[in-house]
């Protein structure tokens, strides 16, 4: 990303050649929602240690930092890019790029439609410089829809990992597979999937749901089919957090299927305003209970079915 806004900066400043037309419609940077309008908001702490932390809190906080950053990233990269002045314009497609460092490995482009109903269609694609008589492959394709006003946008965007290794090889990252989000900013709703592989080559599909709630709680439901039960079958595990603005929250979670059909294992904890755990129990029992369902501020387990 910094390679790709410095590329685009220098483009602006002239140090490399590209061509300033006309500018963008004004409506457009607001069209693309920020990254802290598309982000999971969890209370947090940094004055605790993580021992002394509810398990499924810190659990819940790991997740939501990890899909925070996986859609941040194409957020402000797309943000950022559409503030300089665009390179050229054909009809409704507005084309930033293509922009490269000198010592890049790769170069970029950005190209926003405007579909002529208020919404808008863009794509972010990369050519590899390495390989001779390589083409642009699209990395990031979304739309947005700003009709409803500041705040109130949605719309959808996809991040294709294998793409972006094949574009540039050396800064893409570990990540493989793609992640898809829609969002809808006057529901507080955002869903992403995930489809990837382990280390092992084997597959990984990952759901998340997220709900604001007011007052800055929350609830999400984060479902993953993957191997827990070491068998050759992939094992579903779902895990529901809800929260409330004052941190005070549950966690609820389920392994089943697969492997592990004929035994569905369930937990639930809970945590206090200083995410220290106040209630555990499981259907093991795996590990001991701990505290009383009664200090939990939601009063019982609620998960999704199994798909």
């Amino acid at each position: 990303m910094k390679s790709l806004v410095a590329a685009a900066a220098a483009c602006t400043l002239g140090l490399v050649a590209c061509v300033q037309t006309d500018e963008a419609p004004q409506e457009l940077a607001r069209a693309i929602p920020t990254a802290d309008q598309v982000s999971i908001k969890l209370p947090d702490t940094k004055t605790r240690a993580v021992g002394d932390l509810a398990n499924w809190y810190v659990s819940t906080r790991d997740v939501t930092r990890t899909l925070n950053g996986g859609s941040a990233w194409v957020l402000i990269l797309i943000h950022t890019i559409v503030q300089f002045p665009v390179t050229t314009v054909n009809g409704e497609t507005y084309t930033w790029g293509p922009w490269s460092d000198a010592l890049d490995p790769a170069e970029y482009k950005l190209e926003v439609r405007a579909v002529g109903d208020g919404t808008y269609e863009y794509h972010l694609s990369g050519r590899s410089k390495t390989q001779s008589g390589s083409q642009f492959e699209v990395v990031i394709d979304g739309s947005a829809d700003p009709r409803a006003g500041d705040d109130k946008g949605s719309g959808e965007f996809s991040v294709d990992f294998d793409a972006s290794k094949r574009v540039n090889p050396i800064d893409s990252g570990d990540a493989r597979g793609s992640m898809h989000a829609n969002y809808d900013l006057a529901k507080g709703h955002l869903d992403l999937t995930i489809m990837s592989t382990d280390g092992a080559g084997k597959p990984v599909v990952a759901d998340y749901a997220y709900n604001a709630a007011p007052g800055g709680g929350g609830d999400m439901v984060f479902e993953i089919a993957t191997n827990v039960g070491g068998g050759p079958v992939l094992e579903s595990v779902t895990l529901r957090s809800r929260w409330q603005g004052t941190g005070a929250g549950r966690a609820d979670a389920r392994i089943s299927g697969g492997d592990v059909a004929a035994i569905t294992a369930t937990a639930s904890e809970c945590w206090d305003t200083s995410f220290r755990r106040v209630f555990y129990v499981d259907s093991g029992p795996y590990l001991p209970s701990e505290g009383t369902q009664s200090a939990c501020v939601f009063a019982t387990a609620d998960l999704p079915l199994p798909r």
